[in-house]
């Protein structure tokens, strides 16, 4: 069974919730403050990754990030 990040419409907690994709379908997943069926699905991005030219260089062999032989 997934995990759901939810928010509740009526007392506007949110809540990370184990259910099943039925349950959750179906609104049969409670409120653990309130009892309300009236969870909504919270989206939240992922997390950012840098990559290629524009990624911090790594440093050279004395420490150095500016030198051209850095990383």
């Amino acid at each position: 069974m997934p995990n759901y990040d939810l928010r509740c419409a009526v007392c506007h907690t949110e809540h990370n919730i184990r259910a099943s994709m039925a349950e959750k379908g179906e609104k049969r997943i409670p409120c653990p403050d309130c009892g309300s069926f009236e969870m909504e699905t919270v989206f939240k991005s992922p997390p950012a990754h840098i990559m290629g030219k524009s990624a911090p260089r790594a440093a050279g062999p004395h420490g150095c990030r500016e030198c051209p032989h850095a990383g």
